[in-house]
């Protein structure tokens, strides 16, 4: 019994703190914390919580007397006598910047997080698979629009943030009205040290390019949008989203490189893996993706395993036994092998 292996690899394009400890990532329905340090003095203060600039009053205080809560965000608050405030019960939409202000005559002081809420369905639950080496796009599956309602105020219109296992590494802010889309890229040494000018941001869609990928680079990378829809030139709604993409860069030995070969193909179109044999009544062709079994052809019988990622987009050409992927997505990336038995 005689045994042929080839591979493929196929690139689609298309609760705790963080180490920056800002930055709180919580589970949509748990609680976070925002610490601050509300000076004791016998002037009146006010505490008030700024969220993506919306302003709450939190907290007055009248010679030493203080009276804490917010209507708007009910039962879900709890403030302290130092002016850190807790908030329960949280939602996707309570992820963005905050800051704490406590304001009297004599004294300003401030303190500024930001907060990423996963949701229950913010994971990409197929996730990417690359090869090292490759380059890969984590898609916003937004567009940024600098055709927007002109307003009074000058502030961030829409904001996309990335983040890598908890620490912020890119990002766009779109200003209106006349102030354009501005991105950050790698703002802190250890960001710039571990990814080397390897990350672009789509100034059209906010979305992440990594480059010459590397197995460090696998991990979690957390999205957060935030937009703000215009009521009236003096009023707006904010709104926020959250994704979670699991990337897993492979590491191929030197001795079965020469064994690869590369395909690209963009996001929704066909691509053919082919066997480059004619098929022999006696031959069993199986084809596996990341080393699942996705497809085998035997004599005139054939099976289209049933993985949900592919969704009856595959196909087997009863000729070569070359296996067609209809459609492709970028969750299609990864490593497809494929084995010929005789």
């Amino acid at each position: 019994m005689n045994y042929f292996w080839m591979t493929v690899i196929l690139h689609v394009t298309g609760n705790f703190m963080s180490v920056d400890t800002n930055t709180f990532f919580v589970t949509e329905g748990d609680s976070f914390t925002l610490k601050h340090d509300k000076r004791k003095t016998e002037e009146d203060q006010e505490i008030r919580m700024y969220h993506d600039d919306i302003e709450y009053l939190i907290g007055r205080c009248d010679y030493l007397k203080c009276t804490f809560g917010n209507k708007e965000l009910g039962d879900r608050l709890k403030v302290y006598e130092n002016g850190s405030l807790t908030i329960t019960n949280t939602k996707v939409t309570d992820s963005g910047d905050y800051n704490i202000i406590t304001d009297s005559k004599s004294i300003l002081s401030s303190r500024s997080y930001s907060v990423v809420v996963r949701g229950f369905f913010s994971f990409d639950t197929d996730g990417v698979s690359v090869m090292e080496g490759d380059s890969v796009t984590l898609h916003t599956g937004v567009q940024m629009n600098q055709k927007q309602m002109i307003s009074i105020r000058i502030k961030p219109r829409k904001q996309i943030k990335w983040y890598f296992n908890q620490t912020a590494i890119a990002g766009i802010i779109e200003y209106e009205p006349f102030l354009g889309v501005r991105s950050f890229i790698c703002t802190k040494d250890e960001c710039k040290e571990r990814f080397r000018d390897r990350l672009e941001v789509d100034h059209q869609t906010g979305s992440l390019t990594i480059t010459d990928i590397r197995t460090t680079d696998s991990g979690l990378y957390d999205l957060l949008i935030n937009w703000d829809h215009v009521i009236s030139v003096r009023s707006s709604n904010v709104s926020s989203n959250t994704k979670i993409f699991i990337v897993a860069v492979h590491d191929v030995p030197a001795a079965e490189r020469h064994k690869m070969k590369r395909k690209s193909v963009k996001e929704g179109e066909s691509v053919t893996l082919d066997t480059r044999v004619i098929k022999n009544p006696h031959h069993s062709i199986t084809w596996y993706f990341n080393g699942i079994r996705i497809a085998v052809i035997t004599g005139d019988q054939s099976e289209i395993c049933s993985v949900e990622r592919f969704r009856d987009r595959l196909k087997l050409d009863h000729q070569t036994g070359s296996l067609i992927i209809t459609n492709t997505t970028n969750t299609d990336s990864g490593f497809y092998k494929l084995q010929i038995r005789s």
